[in-house]
């Protein structure tokens, strides 16, 4: 897809002619008469379009969740204590912190990507970025008093208390850099609702080299030492706002969409369209955190059955986040894609993007699994020259292969409800898939059963393809398309009616200001 282009350029005139709606012809729609070749070129173009947007997708988050890779990795060459210190306080930015705005921010997924192709003015999508931004601080409010007294929640459940007091001094330096990581992460989503996928990769490219040199500095060559690292974090998470505000701005298909329209405080803070956030926000912080946290509980319990199980369940979550990337990739790309046809009224076309979409997240899935599969024997030396750790990351690989398939069915179904504005059915699936399903069997297994790590890992796949399997249900059978645009059609058309009301009493107040100026 060309960046310098506007997706669509009627997005500003769509709500306009609803009277016309039954006649607008959708997107990616084939006509009945087409042949079968027709057809299938047609599906293979929306395939490779996927594909293609995916991977700049794909890499930034690669590179963002290196960021904090790395600073673990700097600061861990100072020793252990302040390793495990640095380590444990950036699993609790992930699962109370980072999860607010990866969460919540797919609201802006689901608003903001209807309202760029159906809305009725081009600039509506900045109101909904901005309010975002604000609602996701506002959010974070009792999160960061959390991590500001974390000490005595930590030394209530049990971890040693110089970790506990390490850990409160990380957080709350770190309480500076996460409205900075919210507004980046809000920012990208602006973004990516206009189909703009490459402006957050370019901007990443550049901070990550300078998120490493800051953290060798200031860990290593200042007094700061261990805070040194959410110091760096706290300037590179603002350096990312700030370098994608520069790159958006001089974007050529920013400035062909026409979305920004400047500050907007009062439409931003409208009291019911803030709510109507919140309703896809919430459930969508939920959705990412029940997930997160699910995986971390299996990382504290794999710690409880010895130091090897303890390593090799390292070499295998770092595995896995860094492959996570690829599906989450290609859910953000349906996210975005199925709201965009939404919100031009393309119920066909939404479908059909929507079963694409799981699609490749399957055909992808199923090429990891044969990758981990084939370097199975071989994989944990890339990690650890002990041979009882290879030989067990060996045992346990299978089992991470094979819910490889599963992820990716589930990030593009998740995507794909995050772009109708269902993130509350994604919610009720991953507690049920984790927290009813997953962990009890996998903790039954691992030490009832003394299966040890690898139950641990059956419960997760039990989990995960529960998940999917779930989740790819709801878009097949649990979706009325023609419903799921009227939806869009209603948010949109109530948005639009809220900032007239409102521009219409601001401009009562400015002819009273006048006439009473005059008189």
């Amino acid at each position: 897809m060309n960046e310098n282009s506007p997706l669509l350029s009627d997005a500003q005139r769509t709500l306009q002619q609803i009277s016309h709606y039954d006649s607008s012809p959708p997107i990616l729609d084939v006509p009945e008469e087409a042949g079968v070749s027709q057809r299938v070129a047609s599906g293979t173009r929306l395939l490779i379009s996927l594909i293609v947007d995916s991977i700049p997708v794909i890499l930034s988050y690669v590179l963002q969740n290196s960021i904090q890779a790395v600073s673990i990795l700097v600061t861990g060459r100072l020793g252990p204590e302040e390793l495990s210190a640095t380590a444990f306080s950036m699993m609790l930015a992930f699962v109370t912190g980072w999860c607010i705005a990866l969460g919540g921010g797919s609201a802006l997924d689901t608003l903001g990507s209807q309202a760029f192709t159906g809305g009725s003015r081009s600039t509506d999508l900045s109101v909904h970025f901005q309010r975002c931004v604000v609602l996701l601080w506002i959010i974070f409010v009792p999160v960061a008093f959390l991590w500001a007294f974390i000490e005595p929640v930590l030394l209530a459940i049990g971890e040693p208390a110089r970790l506990c007091k390490d850990v409160q001094s990380i957080m709350r330096i770190l309480i500076f850099g996460a409205p900075g990581y919210m507004a980046f992460e809000s920012l990208k989503r602006y973004l990516q609702c206009q189909g703009i996928m490459r402006a957050s990769t370019l901007v990443l490219i550049v901070v990550s080299p300078v998120n490493l040199a800051l953290n060798v500095v200031l860990v290593h060559f200042t007094n700061l030492r261990m805070l040194g690292c959410p110091v760096a974090l706290s300037i590179t998470y603002w350096l990312a706002f700030c370098l994608l505000i520069i790159v958006t701005s001089l974007s050529p298909a920013h400035k062909a969409n026409a979305t920004w329209g400047g500050l907007q405080p009062r439409a931003v803070l409208n009291l019911k369209s803030c709510l109507g956030f919140l309703v896809l926000a919430l459930p969508g912080i939920v959705m990412i955190g029940t997930e997160w946290a699910a995986f971390e509980i299996v990382a504290l319990a794999a710690g409880r059955l010895g130091e090897l199980s303890l390593a090799g369940q390292s070499v295998i979550m770092t595995t896995d986040q860094i492959i996570a990337t690829i599906p989450y990739g290609f859910g953000v790309v349906a996210s975005n894609r199925v709201g965009n046809l939404l919100g031009a009224r393309s119920a066909i076309g939404a479908s059909v993007t929507a079963h694409a979409s799981a699609l490749v997240g399957v055909l992808v899935g199923f090429t990891i699994m044969v990758v981990l599969l084939a370097a199975r024997e071989s994989f944990g030396y890339l990690y650890s020259d002990d041979e009882a750790v290879v030989h067990l990351v060996s045992e346990v690989m299978p089992l991470v292969a094979s819910f490889q398939i599963a992820d990716g069915l589930a990030n593009a179904c998740s995507g794909v409800l995050r772009g109708q504005g269902r993130q509350h059915l994604g919610a009720i699936c991953n507690m049920i898939a984790y927290y009813v399903l997953a962990l009890p069997i996998g903790i039954t297994l691992a030490f009832r059963n003394k299966l040890g790590l690898q139950g641990l890992w059956i419960g997760q796949v039990v989990g995960l393809f529960t998940v999917g399997i779930a989740e790819y249900f709801v878009v097949w059978l649990g979706t009325d398309w023609d419903k799921e645009v009227l939806k869009g059609i209603i948010r949109n058309t109530e948005e639009a009616k809220r900032r007239a009301v409102l521009e219409h009493r601001q401009r009562q107040n400015e002819d009273g200001l006048v006439n009473w100026t005059i008189n």
